[in-house]
């Protein structure tokens, strides 16, 4: 713990430690410590993770500099039992939606995938949240009977049960169970729904499995075996809880399954003789799978496979094992690839050299108003900034401290631009169409108020040419080999983009190179239908349905922020941008430029690629 030592303490600051550290002493006496020559003062950790928004705007901490945002990850895992069968000639095909509620709304976080013809399911997928102590997290879980390939929620999926609950009361009781309750409370029948919850530590790692098998026995009639493997990690109480399920390989013995990823956390709890119970089943599509065998493994086993060596296990039946004399197994099961790796933060990326380029895109169609009038979105008052200019400079004056140059890229969309005065939905608000970058934040803003008088405003609204055009200088001319650069773009618009199939394709498109998209719509246009780019209701898709590699767009309205200060616009459009930057790299498998040492070189979790 840092310690400093001051001379001298002033009245006015004995006294906001009075009523900082002693609320309940209202007019404590500014000598409540007694008469100090010199005083220690210590600076000790934040005990809180965050402060909510209300606090940060009346807390004069805050004002100094309140705690830093301290993030724990948790790891959810859900299995049901005796779940109702709503279906006639099969089995109910269950999947289990999850539900975060914000301000009195239940949206969407996640869901499992669908189990076939199974009324006691357990699910491969995990369910990933971020636990804050300080606040109540509600959750509620719902189980459905899907029919199709259509999203939950038409009328045809059956409604299986639900239950409601807190994330502090998983997580404190690390493994839940919980009897489903249709809709007036009313019980499913004996249905209940068990949830496993795991701490991620921030130091945590993962593994790439690759694996295969050859010879296993054909359960089959008419055609050889499906496969599919299940890993489950055995832990300290005997029971075993499901790490993952491959696919499922049709009319094959001899299957190659696709590589997976799996944390150390998740697979053996970072102990690498921790006993995992590997079982191969032959699919049923009624849910009635076919057992061909089982092993057992460690991850330390698992580590032999290096420089083209590989690990292979006897698949075995016990039950064959015990009534055939000449049974050796069922099969062999052969780990070809390991690839470990190391959780890097975003600190890690941005400590490593990583440069954040900002480029700020501006609405200047009609619809804004004449400038010249002071009802306009763009006039320029001499005595405050307009919402345009308040966007730019709260999240701009952030990102300029992650970039060496600080230039930043300033782009116009939807005005007639000189000297022939064309619509242009992308162009240099400096006019320099060979370089389009100013000199630091106030070089935008004066960017901006000169380029006002020179255009007209006009439209439409379209954005997708100019997210082509980032995400281009993005990708670069040669593949991206390391972690140098990371771009985001922040769009001020009036209104809702009139573009909307080509923004969604173009976002799809950028989700794929190394870019963050922040959009504030200023003003108070209706912009409802902006909130499906953000991407928080459910997987934003293209117009021929391809979904996004991952979620890169966060889209505010200016107005909720009108009275709050800049740096909770800031906080709430920025909020997302270090875990965008962590998962792109991670999914590129590209480690920061100079990794941070490894403090516990012994810890698995720590090992590099």
């Amino acid at each position: 713990v840092p310690v400093w030592k001051t001379e001298s303490i002033s009245r006015t600051f004995s006294s906001f430690i009075s009523s900082q550290c002693f609320p309940d002493i209202q007019k404590a006496p500014y000598d409540l410590f007694g008469p100090v020559s010199s005083f220690w003062l210590v600076f000790l950790p934040p005990y809180r993770a965050r402060m909510s928004e209300s606090q940060e705007a009346s807390s004069p901490v805050a004002g100094i500099g309140g705690p830093a945002a301290c993030v724990t990850k948790v790891e959810l895992r859900v299995s049901c039992k005796s779940l109702l069968d709503r279906d006639t000639l099969n089995k109910s095909d269950p999947c289990v939606m999850l539900m975060v509620q914000a301000q009195g709304q239940w949206t969407e976080l996640d869901r499992t995938e669908v189990i076939k013809s199974n009324l006691n399911p357990v699910f491969a997928k995990v369910l990933l949240l971020d636990y804050y102590f300080e606040e109540v997290q509600k959750l509620r879980f719902e189980v459905y009977d899907i029919h199709g390939t259509h999203s939950i929620g038409t009328r045809d999926d059956d409604f299986l049960g639900g239950v409601e609950c807190t994330l502090g009361q998983i997580v404190a009781q690390k493994k839940m169970v919980k009897p489903l309750l249709l809709k007036y409370g009313k019980y499913a029948g004996k249905s209940t729904i068990t949830i496993h919850a795991e701490e991620i530590s921030g130091n945590n790692g993962y593994v790439e499995l690759s694996f295969c098998a050859k010879k296993l026995d054909d359960k089959d009639l008419f055609s050889k075996s499906d496969p599919f493997l299940e890993i489950y990690r055995v832990n300290d109480d005997g029971t075993e809880q499901l790490v993952h399920r491959t696919e499922v390989i049709k009319n094959n013995l001899n299957p190659v399954w696709e590589p997976f990823k799996v944390s150390l956390i998740s697979l053996c709890s970072c102990d690498e003789d921790r006993k995992l119970r590997c079982l191969v089943w032959d699919y049923d599509s009624r849910g009635k799978h076919d057992f061909i065998g089982e092993f057992y493994a460690t991850f330390k086993e698992m580590q032999k496979v290096s420089g083209g060596n590989k690990v292979t296990w006897e698949c075995v039946n016990p039950k064959y094992k015990i009534k055939k004399k000449n049974y050796k197994n069922s099969g062999l099961v052969i780990l070809t690839d390991l690839k470990l790796h190391r959780l890097y933060s975003f600190l890690d990326y941005i400590m490593g050299g990583c440069q954040i380029h900002f480029t700020v895109a501006i609405d200047f169609t009609a619809s804004n108003g004449d400038p010249r009038n002071s009802c306009s979105l763009h006039y320029i008052n001499p005595y405050q900034p307009n919402e345009y200019l308040k966007a730019l400079i709260a999240v701009g004056e952030i990102c300029q401290d992650y970039d060496s140059d600080k230039r930043f890229s300033a782009l116009g969309f939807g005005a007639r631009i000189p000297p022939n005065y064309e619509v242009s939905h992308d162009f240099a608000i400096n006019f320099n169409p060979d370089d389009d970058e100013c000199e630091e934040i106030q070089g935008v803003v004066e960017a901006y108020q000169n380029c006002l008088p020179k255009i007209q405003l006009y439209g439409p609204t379209n954005v997708a040419p100019i997210i082509n055009r980032i995400a281009k200088q993005a990708a670069g001319k040669e593949p991206i080999k390391d972690a140098s650069r990371y771009h985001i773009l922040l769009i001020l618009t009036d209104g809702v983009v009139t573009d909307m199939a080509d923004t969604r394709e173009a976002i799809v498109r950028a989700s794929y190179q190394p870019l963050s998209i922040i959009i504030v719509g200023v003003g108070n246009a209706d912009f409802t239908d902006m909130q499906i780019l953000d991407g928080d209701d459910g997987v934003l898709r293209s117009p021929k349905g391809e979904p996004v590699l991952r979620d890169i767009v966060q889209f505010v309205p200016f107005r909720d922020f009108k009275t709050a200060s800049p740096a909770a616009l800031a906080k709430c459009v920025l909020a997302e941008v270090p875990k965008q930057v962590v998962e792109y790299f991670s999914h590129k498998v590209i480690p920061p430029m100079c990794p941070v040492l490894d403090s516990t070189p012994n810890s698995i979790a720590n090992t590099p690629d």
